[in-house]
């Protein structure tokens, strides 16, 4: 066995890998073992999986895969390997990711240590400012699913040159997926969801980067999301035609044409992010189609129907928040968030008028806000008229900003000016 393999399958850096595979959850793959059974399917197994990987005879299992709706019609596949097959790719990951590193190009920004989306938004956002506002945005069709293996294998080869870890990455490209029960060879493309995939895209993407350098064009790379800053019309065209043919014949990867295509700074969506031109030069904001995905997602967490209690409702609130606004903090969009914050302020103060139920016990908890006796005894009595009472009663004033903070919920645009206050400082 070479000493890469004996590193990835050490001790530390397995541990390493199931904490990481433990903190990240998810679901159960094929052979139905959950996170919370690895414990007692590791004492029996891992032993006797360590040794077939040594003798290079251990075959993954095949990854589950599942569709997951989009929200403008379309499924996403997403692929589920198993919680073992996970730590194995994890460790595999943990032990060649710093030896790729030196061969990644600076323009590359998914998936790598000290990196992100945000970091690719401001070199973007350089390039836009320095007067680079034509944009080819390269669309790669189904790329995790058409990457070419052998091609890949070779990449992998060049940076690793190790047959034993190289014979372990190759078996996971093959290891099949499993669809509605049917299983199915996978001769093309990667291990949707597995740990493995990020970096093999990126393996394999390097390809695109260093040619991209070589021809001195400014881009900027998020795993297989692609854009590439121009000057001028006819120079976009001339590069997308040129880098699309490219990536066809060289890397073996297939370009949509129907969704590849040029366009201005004020029409562009690159991972999420709009961008608009202020006096001071280009900025960005969460695109309108993140807004309003986050807009769904919040009144889908304050619906009425949904029976769940207020603190469980209100820390899946903070989840979702936190979440959404880590990510968009570097934008400008005060205004957005202090219409996304009153309404679901609004909501909530709803759902607590629904809890309440009958005009007893919403009295008791107008009074209990220390609502005069007479307005609380007005307004209990106007019934399951929810809005009227959320937006147009004494109900606003009392349960009040404050109030929902001191209960829990956090506040939308406050946290929003704390997280910008602190990612442009």
């Amino acid at each position: 066995m070479s000493k890469l393999l004996d590193n990835i399958l050490s001790r530390s850096h397995m541990l390493e890998a199931y904490n990481q595979v433990k903190a990240n959850k998810g679901s159960a793959g094929i052979d139905g073992i959950t996170i919370d059974d690895i414990d007692n399917y590791l004492r029996q197994h891992w032993r006797p999986t360590k040794e077939l990987i040594k003798q290079r005879k251990y075959k993954p299992q095949p990854v589950l895969r599942v569709d997951i709706p989009k929200l403008k019609g379309g499924v996403r596949q997403l692929g589920i390997p198993t919680v073992m097959d996970r730590m194995i790719q994890q460790a595999i990951v943990q032990v060649l990711s710093p030896i790729c590193e030196p061969h990644f190009s600076e323009m590359s920004y998914g998936f790598r240590p000290n990196r992100s989306c945000g970091k690719a938004i401001v070199k973007l956002l350089d390039y836009l400012n320095e007067g680079y506002e034509w944009i080819v945005d390269i669309d790669l069709e189904k790329f995790f699913d058409r990457v070419p293996q052998d091609r890949l294998m070779s990449l992998v080869h060049n940076i690793i040159q190790d047959g034993d870890t190289e014979s372990l990455i190759r078996k996971y490209l093959h290891s099949g997926v499993v669809i509605n029960g049917q299983r199915y060879k996978t001769l093309v493309g990667t291990p949707q969801g597995g740990n493995l995939s990020p970096l093999l895209s990126n393996i394999m993407l390097n390809e695109l980067d260093k040619e991209l350098e070589s021809r001195g064009l400014r881009f900027v790379r998020y795993a297989d999301d692609c854009v590439i800053t121009v000057g001028s019309e006819a120079a976009a065209k001339r590069v997308m035609y040129s880098v699309s043919r490219f990536i066809e014949k060289r890397l073996g990867l297939k370009v949509n044409m129907t969704k590849t295509k040029i366009v201005r700074p004020g029409k562009l969506k690159y991972l999420g992010f709009g961008f608009w031109k202020s006096s001071e030069g280009w900025k960005s904001r969460p695109h309108q189609d993140s807004v309003v995905s986050f807009k769904r997602k919040l009144k889908k967490l304050t619906t009425r129907k949904w029976s769940i209690d207020l603190d469980s409702r209100i820390e899946k609130l903070n989840w979702l928040i936190r979440g959404w606004l880590n990510y968009f903090s570097m934008t400008s969009m005060k205004s957005i968030i202090t219409s996304i914050d009153e309404r679901l302020r609004t909501r909530v103060r709803v759902i607590i008028w629904k809890q309440w139920k009958k005009k007893t016990r919403r009295l008791w908890g107008l009074l209990k806000l220390g609502v005069p006796k007479w307005i609380a005894d007005k307004v209990s009595g106007w019934g399951d008229h929810y809005q009227l009472a959320a937006q147009k009663s004494v109900l606003k004033r009392a349960i009040s900003k404050q109030v929902l903070v001191k209960r829990g919920l956090i506040s939308c645009l406050d946290y929003y000016l704390e997280r910008h206050a602190l990612k442009v400082s």
